[in-house]
């Protein structure tokens, strides 16, 4: 994982692994590892290596070409390491039509209740509007 910004006394972390998003969906008792997985391999499938480039050095470029094209991938965490929220929001650069944003808490719950200070924080850090309305997708 790796540090994103502070929230209050919460702390944001980009998940950059597929382990990383399957530890996430067996902590918060979702689905995120698929939908990373799934982005995952779509980005490695877009990657085409630069022409010229020896067969041996082809995939140098492949780790930021997957960083750039799929979607970002959050957990929020208190002091104790404890997983609060995850967030799935758009490459940056793109439009936001492309990658509906998702927040979810535990069990798919609504992370606003507790967390609405620190998902403020996120969209601030990424200069992102990170609206309940449109980034929680069940209403209960």
């Amino acid at each position: 994982m790796q540090y994103v910004c502070d929230a209050l006394n919460l702390t944001w972390f980009r998940l950059e692994t597929t382990t990383e998003a399957e530890h996430e969906s067996q902590l918060m008792d979702h689905a995120v590892d698929k939908y990373f997985k799934q982005a995952y391999d779509a980005a490695v499938c877009s990657y085409t290596p630069p022409e010229g480039v020896p067969a041996m050095e082809q995939n140098i470029g492949l780790k930021g070409h997957i960083a750039r094209s799929m979607p970002r991938f959050f957990t929020l965490r208190d002091n104790e390491g404890t997983a609060l929220a995850t967030a799935m929001l758009l490459p940056e650069g793109m439009d936001l039509r492309a990658v509906r944003p998702v927040i979810v808490a535990k069990g798919n719950a609504d992370p606003y209740i507790d967390h609405h200070a620190a998902i403020d924080a996120l969209a601030l850090h990424v200069s992102l509007e990170l609206d309940r309305d449109i980034c929680f997708p069940y209403r209960r």
